[in-house]
């Protein structure tokens, strides 16, 4: 097996952000890991529902829109937003 990188297939539109691209997490994988741990902590009918509502908040609001309040079991700082001033 030879070792050179692959190429990448070309589109009429281009290659965006340039050739060598990396995914990026989403922005709600925060949310989703609280209501993970939340199926471990207990009863998962009391310790799921409030984080899965702050989760599907999340996947329904707009980029920079995320709900700000604190995680229930996940041991991180609540997300903050930045206020743009014009």
């Amino acid at each position: 097996m030879s070792s050179r990188p692959v190429p990448r297939r070309e589109s009429p539109w281009g290659t965006p952000e340039g050739e060598h691209r990396q995914p990026k997490p989403h922005r709600c994988n925060d949310r989703a890991e609280d209501v993970i741990q939340a199926c471990f902590e207990g009863n998962p009918f009391k310790t799921v529902p409030g984080p899965f509502k702050l989760f599907w908040q999340c996947m329904r609001s707009k980029p920079g829109e995320e709900p700000t309040d604190p995680f229930h079991y996940l041991q991180l700082d609540p997300p903050k937003r930045e206020v743009q001033l014009e």
